[in-house]
């Protein structure tokens, strides 16, 4: 094994003469150390910190659960995470049906991995290891955080830390609060505090509500005494309220939903189960700095050699991209990346990005041809608003909906000078954009918003897509436009002006390939039908009708639970019988 990786066995402990470990890391995925993988940037952040940290990959938790015990007790915690996607999304199609393929496990092998990952992963460890702090993470924890929807059981759960029995939860991206809560950990070691005083139910809450970015269940209520720390915080309807009255789960997402879009977030208070989860207030969002940082790490950017030989989908897929910033204001109501990344734009430095660059230029295979200069919205590198004092008064869920705010910089110069820089490296034959492009940061109705944007839109369609133009108008109907938190259609035709008219000006035959959800709330058959016989999508192949999941802790999943418009509280059309979601993802291909 080469020592650029991090151990995942005993054998590679002993070749790096390591006799202990700090933390141990499980994962749902296997090992990629890349920083499109969150379990490589988490492991390689610690690591930078001077932690001994070693990984275990796609744990067997059928057997006698030797993964489990390879390693031993680290000295400050165990870290669990289902992986890249929530296990429940990963293993079963919006129809409930087993998928037969898992992208994150070589050969793209399914079963590799349990339903609820998170949870039987830390219930196991917690079994062995009774007196070892757990914490888990990513997008499956982060998400199920609080009171959830869960659409494969079909009702609501509580947090994830009460069946995961869990000692804490770091939500979003969590580069900062791992470091806080290991320095947290080993502080209490250091200082010969037993080593269980630091699970959860063993530490004073006054301490635990000075971290950041962590969730935890206490049986501790926060007394009334402590005037300064429930002025900023927001008491939540208890789980058992939920489950009795719809109205108030609704009530309840629509405040972590705020406070996961706002600049001065409070903390989050749970009654459940005869104790509270807490949920601190995030770590604001990164620096320039600081996310470069993240990425400047020492990754080899390939699969561990134990794959050697074995094909990663997920990895073949993101292998020769680039992501360039995190976050998202869109603001779209089926979409997990604002709750779990947040909607503030943080994005990386030139430098940054050119220096990854030139590491793809030196790796194995690597043609010379960038697969996407990318990130959850690829055109909204370095946007943000301009003037940062409205911006920390503003309440507003998504930047672009139901209008574009006034204050935003919507100025793609940054980005086409970012391309030029990228295309003019060595060894660079050609760069792609492979992420879902806004156009609605492009132009309104009446136009192009700026010279930049226009300059933008031509330089994407002629040099960065290699023949179609993936983009996601998601429904031509207005009212279920609205529910999406999605422009009118009638700015889509625009686009489509647009780009026919570059089409023709520099002689391409680019194709416009949209994407569209069916069953989404608010929708109905005859909504689909009027979608598959709209006039300006005649002509045009449709690659996907995506049916909608619910997924815990959007707007979407809370009002398809609900069935409630969770802006008005007015009851709402849901499709839930599942051959009839099927008709509506049919009749548009029935159509064509």
């Amino acid at each position: 094994m080469s020592k650029l990786f991090l151990p995942t066995t005993k054998d590679e402990l002993k070749r790096l003469e390591w006799d202990y470990l700090d933390v141990i890391l499980f994962s749902g995925d296997a090992y990629i150390d890349h920083p499109s993988f969150g379990t490589a940037v988490i492991a390689r952040v610690l690591e930078s910190y001077g932690y001994r940290v070693a990984v275990v990959p796609q744990p067997n938790w059928r057997d006698d659960l030797r993964d489990f015990k390879k390693l031993g007790t680290p000295r400050l915690f165990f870290g669990v995470t289902s992986g890249a996607m929530d296990s429940m999304v990963n293993h079963y199609t919006s129809f409930k049906r087993l998928r037969n393929n898992d992208a994150y496990t070589p050969g793209g092998k399914s079963s590799f991995r349990p339903d609820y990952a998170t949870v039987v992963y830390s219930n196991i460890l917690r079994e062995l290891y009774p007196d070892t702090p757990i914490v888990i993470g990513g997008i499956e924890a982060s998400l199920r955080r609080l009171t959830h929807y869960d659409y494969w059981k079909d009702k609501l759960l509580p947090s994830i830390l009460i069946d995961s029995k869990a000692d804490y939860l770091i939500y979003g991206m969590g580069e900062k609060p791992i470091i806080e809560l290991a320095k947290f950990i080993e502080d209490k070691v250091a200082n010969g505090v037993d080593h269980s005083f630091c699970l959860s139910k063993n530490t004073l809450l006054e301490e635990k509500l000075k971290l950041n970015q962590i969730a935890f269940f206490d049986n501790e209520k926060l007394g009334d005494d402590n005037l300064s720390e429930r002025e900023n915080t927001i008491f939540l309807h208890s789980y058992e309220k939920c489950i009795e009255d719809k109205k108030a789960f609704v009530e309840n997402f629509n405040h972590i939903e705020l406070q996961a879009n706002v600049t001065n977030p409070k903390r989050l208070v749970e009654s459940t189960l005869d104790g509270y989860i807490y949920i601190n207030r995030p770590f604001p969002p990164l620096s320039q700095d600081e996310l470069d940082a993240i990425y400047d790490l020492p990754y080899t950017f390939l699969p561990h050699p134990r794959y050697k030989g074995k094909t990663i989908p997920a990895y073949e897929m993101i292998k020769n991209s680039i992501t360039i910033h995190r976050g998202c204001f869109g603001g779209c109501s089926f979409c997990t990346i604002a709750a779990h990344q947040g909607k503030f734009i943080q994005s990386r430095s030139e430098r940054s990005i050119l220096d990854e660059i030139k590491k793809l230029l030196n790796l194995p295979g690597f043609s010379g041809n960038i697969s996407d200069i990318g990130a959850p919205s690829a055109n909204m590198y370095k946007m943000e608003g301009i003037d940062k004092q409205l911006c920390t008064k503003c309440l507003r869920k998504s930047c672009l909906y139901p209008s574009v705010c006034k204050n935003l910089n919507k100025s793609h110069k940054s980005l086409l000078e970012l391309y030029k820089k990228v295309d003019s490296l060595k060894g660079i034959r050609h760069s792609y954009i492979g992420s879902g492009v806004r156009y609605d940061l492009i132009f309104s109705k009446e136009g192009f918003y700026d010279g930049t944007s226009e300059q933008y839109f031509i330089e994407l369609i002629s040099k960065h897509i290699s023949g179609r133009f993936k983009v996601a108008p998601e429904h031509t109907e207005e009212h279920v436009l609205a529910l999406m938190n999605k422009p009118s259609f009638e700015l889509f035709k625009r686009m489509l002006k647009e780009f026919e008219k570059i089409n023709t000006s520099y002689n391409l035959n680019q194709q416009v390939v949209p994407y569209f959800i069916s069953s989404h709330p608010g929708c109905t058959l005859k909504d689909m039908k009027s979608l598959a016989a709209h006039k300006e999508l005649k002509n045009i192949f449709t690659e996907q009708v995506q049916s909608f999941t619910p997924t815990p802790l959007t707007r979407s999943s809370v009002m398809y639970y609900s069935g409630l418009d969770t802006k008005t509280l007015k009851p709402l059309f849901v499709e839930r019988n599942i051959q009839k979601q099927r008709e509506q993802k049919s009749y548009f291909f029935k159509n064509k």
